[in-house]
């Protein structure tokens, strides 16, 4: 095929459905929101929001929340549409298959690796941290040789600078939710389901508890004066604010993933989709109320604001709770992201564009078990010797573009096949999807020229593996 080559939505339904590349439906609605979540609340809930708050937006930045779950909502809804129309686990890849052709899904499938698996050892590296964090509240001793990378040094319970052999935590974690995964998507989504119910009860209680100890004088002036300077406080502050706590909300795209593991995928992509992004958008506004009443935003700019606004109220035992919500979150977002990176890899390799053994699905699990491996013997070593900068850097620039293609694919798709059957429609066509092309398109725009260079290089090594594939198939090689 050539390199414009569009994929059929009819022949893609029907394949998923017959031949041996079939993985098994067994997920539903609740499953999917449980999935959603479990992306999406992650640490960053516990750290990003006070420093957001102390530098950007004060106790606006309630406001923040509500503007970014609005821009994040916009995708959402886009990719609610896709995936009722386009139910198979290959995401943002195969509805730019549909709508762009086969270079512009391979350039999309390339740069979610960014999003997920360089995402998923991103995280496993801050997993390890809190976890060593959280032996240390109960005296458990560890070798600190085995907690941080040699180029990433970390400090022992002493305070003093200790450089590392490997960040063994980080590959372990990584270990363990491959086989969770290879075990079975039910499997899955069942641990899944526990870590999001640990960490979703942490919230909820720090909401209850801290709500009857928040001060009124806290929340004045709402909207802090301006300095004079863009993004310092004022309207501006709560924009740039907006625009950091933006990320938050990242990883709903993760359930699209699933699609093909997904009871009635038409009808209940969207509700996992719109459902996991409402309780999500709910508990953040909520937690930001609660945390710039305790204490005033001015001295939130620490790395654990959480624990200074807990500092507020005499149950100082939330503190290793918190602790234990952020392991929970950070384990059940590896989870998700090595599920959606495993399946955009099957996905790719039944459409011939990376090797049939990716594609393999083991005879009692139907699971992509060799994808998941392959996939933790990627990005293990980047979790054990790669600092964490160089990974969380190369992540959001991946997702915005993600967000881009698909804002545009549903508005192709809108003029090129009207007649399709949608369980699910975008409102407001094309005001949504221009909207949120012209929101992610804005926040990649913010972003550091490094940012941008590392993509253009990702993207060039992207192109020549695509080139050297095609070389082969049009040789008989492969």
């Amino acid at each position: 095929m050539g390199i414009w080559t569009k994929k059929s939505i009819t022949d893609l339904n029907e394949n998923a459905e017959s031949g041996t590349h079939r993985l098994k439906r067994t997920l539903g609605p609740f499953d999917l929101i449980l999935l959603g979540i479990g992306a999406i609340v992650g640490a960053g809930l516990f750290s990003i929001t006070g420093i957001a708050a102390a530098q950007h937006a004060g106790p606006a930045i309630i406001i923040s929340f509500v503007i970014a779950a609005t821009a994040c909502t916009l995708a959402a809804l886009c990719y609610s549409e896709l995936a009722s129309m386009i139910p198979i686990s290959g995401s943002t890849y195969t509805y730019a298959y549909v709508t762009m052709g086969e270079l512009v899904a391979w350039i999309i499938g390339w740069t979610l690796i960014l999003e997920y698996a360089i995402g998923a050892a991103a995280v496993a590296i801050s997993w390890s941290a809190y976890f060593v964090s959280f032996l240390h509240e109960f005296d458990i001793p560890v070798p600190m040789m085995l907690m941080a990378s040699p180029w990433h040094p970390t400090h022992d319970v002493n305070g003093e600078m200790v450089y590392g052999i490997l960040n063994l935590p980080a590959v372990l974690i990584l270990g363990v939710m491959s086989l969770i995964l290879t075990l079975g998507i039910k499997g899955s989504a069942s641990a899944n389901a526990v870590l999001v119910a640990v960490k979703v009860a942490v919230i909820v209680v720090f909401i209850c508890v801290g709500i009857q100890y928040v001060k009124a004088e806290n929340y004045v002036p709402f909207i802090p004066e301006n300095t004079g300077i863009f993004g310092e406080f004022g309207w501006s502050g709560i924009l740039r604010a907006a625009g950091i706590v933006f990320f938050a909300y990242i990883g709903f795209d993760c359930v699209s993933t699933a699609a093909q593991e997904t009871v009635n995928p038409q009808k209940n992509m969207p509700r996992g989709i719109l459902g996991a992004l409402s309780i999500c958008t709910v508990l953040y506004i909520l937690f930001a109320f609660v945390m710039v009443g305790l204490i005033s935003y001015k001295e939130l700019n620490v790395a654990a604001p959480a624990a200074l606004a807990i500092d507020q109220t005499p149950f100082h035992w939330l503190q290793w709770m918190v602790k234990l919500a952020i392991i929970a979150g950070f384990s059940s977002v590896i989870l998700v992201l090595l599920l959606g990176q495993s399946r955009i890899f099957y996905t790719m390799a039944c459409d011939g564009l990376l090797p049939k053994i990716f594609s393999d699905l083991h005879p009692r699990w139907h699971t992509p078990w060799k994808s998941s491996l392959a996939l933790f013997l990627l990005i293990g070593p980047l979790a054990a010797f790669v600092p964490l900068e160089t990974l969380g850097n190369m992540t959001s620039i991946g997702t915005l573009f993600a967000f881009v293609i698909v804002c545009g694919g549903t508005l192709i798709l809108r003029y090129t096949h009207p007649e399709f059957p949608r369980a699910f429609r975008t409102p407001w066509v094309p005001l949504v999807p221009i909207l949120g092309i012209a929101t992610c398109a804005l926040l990649m725009a913010s972003l550091s020229l490094d940012t941008w260079l590392r993509l253009i290089i990702w993207l060039a090594i992207g192109l020549v593996i695509y080139g050297c594939r095609k070389w082969t198939k049009m040789g008989g090689m492969d």
